[in-house]
């Protein structure tokens, strides 16, 4: 009789471990985002015939977003980094990195692998949410907010934009932050020429100060 309950017992976990597959099977099943599917149906098309491209590959795309933070009071207040670290994890959705000083300057009573700031890599889906927040929430809840600088590329198809309140992201709760900090936004690309770049990231939406685009 122990060995038919034991027999019996087993057949059950197997059968429960079948059941949870396809459940756990449909929770990994990542659903792409709004700007994802955008680029592809209406952007690809678009920069192909702005600029005359002949191969799909040869549009350009966005790479990565690099989410920086410099945090030169860290020095002497560590309990900033600290704070600022969980605000950037909750603004981007992803585990922060600490960047150290990688050479000591005395005119700053800054000393070599001294924790002075915190960045975020995002790449494929959380690149694209951000990205999507960035553009249509925080940047609309800049005060006297008119449109971006095209001066911010970097002759390379990459794109800086700083950003001096992280209270615009909604994911900050303004009651409970103790200091405003600013962060830098770099977009990398992979277009070979400025031109090319801003006419990718305008695609997107973002609201660049309104210049003539050259394709030839």
């Amino acid at each position: 009789m122990a060995d038919k309950k034991v027999k019996e017992t087993k057949v059950k976990k197997d059968k429960s471990k079948k059941e949870s597959a396809p459940a756990a099977a449909e929770k990994e099943v990542k659903i792409p985002s709004r700007l994802f599917e955008y680029y592809h149906a209406e952007i690809v098309p678009g920069l192909m015939k702005t600029f005359s491209y002949k191969n799909i590959m040869q549009v350009p795309k966005i790479e990565k977003v690099v989410v920086n933070m410099g945090l030169g009071a860290a020095v002497t207040e560590p309990k900033i980094l600290e704070e600022a670290v969980k605000e950037l994890e909750s603004i981007t959705g992803q585990k922060a990195s600490v960047r150290k000083a990688k050479k000591a300057i005395s005119n700053f009573k800054l000393r070599e692998g001294v924790s002075i700031g915190a960045m975020v890599t995002l790449r494929k889906e959380r690149m694209y949410e951000f990205l999507d927040r960035l553009i249509n929430v925080a940047l609309p809840r800049v005060r006297d907010f008119r449109g971006l600088s095209d001066k911010s590329f970097d002759g390379r198809g990459n794109y800086t934009l700083g950003v001096k309140e992280q209270i615009i992201f909604p994911e900050i709760n303004v009651d409970k932050i103790t200091r405003v900090l600013g962060m830098d936004v770099t977009i990398v690309t992979s277009a070979k020429s400025d031109n090319e770049a801003y006419e990718l990231l305008r695609s997107f939406g973002m609201p660049f100060i309104k210049k003539e685009i050259k394709t030839a």
